[in-house]
This record gives structure tokens, sequence and C-alpha cells, in this order.
């Protein structure tokens, strides 16, 4: 294989590995990254989905984990066009145009240059380690294949830095028949990184099909679970939307596809958002004996060991 295969989580600070995962006496955030990083060489930071990167936490993450490791970044809800409440806003960024619940509405280009110009700020200290990946950017469901939504990309490329670009989309727009030639066209001419999901084909429009493809030198795929009854719930946590775990038969599935864009790319992540918590299968597989507690194990790490396995890794 040209490319490595690298296999993660979407958090290592998720309410379910640590009430499930982590050994007991495992318990700050600091133990828990490095205890992470001991079986993962790859993660994505998911906070800084709900709020600017501080500084200083950034150069903690990069002191906590060992050479060669990668972070990839969830880029801020402002940057992805999600609502986000001023209160989640610095002190200094929340004098905006807000709707009736208090959330951010329309902001101004220049704003919202700003708040990309902060966020590259505050990765450097992974940037300078050799540390970052890509920065996430996970797309709601109203954004739509459209002239304005390229724009906007395109824009955001540039906002960016030289920081790789990965482009999650939540829309079916954007990979329909008529449109995925042209999607798939425009991330690789712009040099941004598509990312593929695994998620229940539930035929909605929020959901997009599993289509394997590149549009950089990185191969990027998010397991999100197919667990059709959860995905279009408004209640309840991320973990009960992304509760599922997959079997080891659904994973088989995925690795020859894997290897083929391992010989083609060079990386190739696979990273697990499948966020609940479920029964320790009967026979319980290897990779769910270690930190099993209460007959319970984490979802994401335990399909992500399995993959690893089913690698050869």
């Amino acid at each position: 294989m040209a490319g490595w295969i690298r296999v993660g989580v979407c958090s290592w600070a998720d309410e379910t590995l640590t009430k499930v995962w982590y050994p007991k006496g495992v318990k700050s955030g600091e133990d828990r990254l490095r205890y992470y990083a001991e079986r993962f060489d790859v993660v994505e930071a998911n906070s800084t989905y709900y709020r600017l990167p501080d500084p200083q936490m950034v150069e903690n993450w990069a002191e906590r984990t060992p050479p060669g490791f990668t972070m990839h970044v969830k880029a801020f809800g402002v940057m992805t066009r999600h609502p986000v409440k001023v209160d989640q806003l610095p002190t200094d960024l929340r004098d905006v145009p807000t709707d009736a619940r208090g959330r951010v509405e329309r902001p101004p280009r220049e704003y919202r240059a700003e708040v990309f110009k902060r966020f590259h700020a505050a990765l450097e200290p992974l940037r300078s380690t050799g540390k970052l990946g890509g920065i996430l950017m996970q797309f709601p469901s109203y954004v739509v294949y459209k002239p304005q939504s390229l724009e906007y990309l395109e824009w955001s490329r540039e906002q960016l830095g030289g920081d790789e670009m990965l482009v999650e989309f939540r829309h079916a727009s954007w990979l329909d028949e008529e449109n995925r030639a042209d999607t798939l066209r425009f991330l690789d001419e712009h040099g941004m990184t598509y990312v593929a999901v695994d998620a229940p084909q539930t035929g909605g429009k929020n959901v997009l099909p599993t289509v394997v493809a590149a549009t950089s030198e990185t191969a990027y795929v998010r397991f999100h679970g197919r667990n059709e009854q959860t995905w279009n719930k408004r209640t309840g946590s991320a973990a009960e939307r992304f509760d599922y775990l997959y079997s080891e038969a659904e994973l088989r599935e995925w690795v020859p596809r894997l290897r083929e864009l391992a010989g083609e790319m060079q990386a190739v992540y696979a990273m697990f958002n499948n966020n609940g918590r479920s029964a320790v299968p009967s026979p319980a597989p290897p990779e769910a004996t270690e930190n099993e507690q209460d007959g319970l194990v984490a979802q994401a790490p335990t399909n992500a060991q399995m993959l690893k396995r089913l690698l050869g890794q």
C-alpha cells in the first residue's frame, strides 16, 4: 500500500468514553488523552465545534500526545454556518446580529473572517509540532448545493491559511445523480478533502449516500452508525442519535475499500463517531475485554479497535 490507513475516534472526551471505556483510575483530561494516544494515533477534537479553541488548551494537547500523533480539529459552528448562541463566543465578539433565540444570525463576512483568524491562530501548537491534521468543516443539512454554497466553500478554504480543509456535507443534493460529479470535481479543483460517511440510508435529504471517493491526497471516512430509528431524533443527546455498534461483518466490508484507497492516497483516515454504549457482544471480541465495565462497551473505540484488527494492525 502506498499510504497509511489510520483508525481513530471522533472525540477522546465523549461522555460514553469517560463513563465506560477509560479505566476508573483514569479521570483527568490529561490522563485520558495520554491513555487514548497509547491506543490510537489519530483523533478528532470535537470541543472546538462548540467554542473557539483556547491556545493554552491546544498547547496541552500537543504536549500530551506522542510524536507522529495526528489531531484533526472540528471547525467552530460559526465557521460552518451552524446556529451558535452568543454566550458561546468570546466577550468581544458578542456584538453581532442575533435571532429570537439569541443565536448568531447572518453575521457579516468580516465577522466570520475574524472567527477564522482566531481559530487558525489558536492551533499553532499543533501545527508547529506536525500534529495538526485537517480542519473538519461539517456543514448542516440546510447548506445545499448551489452557487452561493460553492462560493462560501472557496472563501472558507482561503481563510484556513493553508491548513487542510476536510468537507463533510449533510444534505443529499451534494451527492445526488445530478450534482455528484460536479461536487467532487469542485473539491478536487480547489484542494479540498472530501469526507465520505457511513450512515443509515433513510432516503431522507439529511443523509448522504455512502460514496467512496477522494479529492486530494487524503481519503477520509466518518462512521456515524446505521441506526435509522434515531437518526432524525430532535431530542436527547448525540449519543442517542449515533447509537450503533457495528458488527465485524459490517466493518469487514470496508477493509477492501480502505485498502484500495490506501493504494492511491498518501493517507487514509477511518474515524468512528458512533458514541453510544452497548452490551458486551457475545462472544466478546478481543477489543471489548480490556475496559468493559458493568457489561457495557463504548461503541466508537470498540469498533475502531475491531477495524484495526481486521486491517491487520
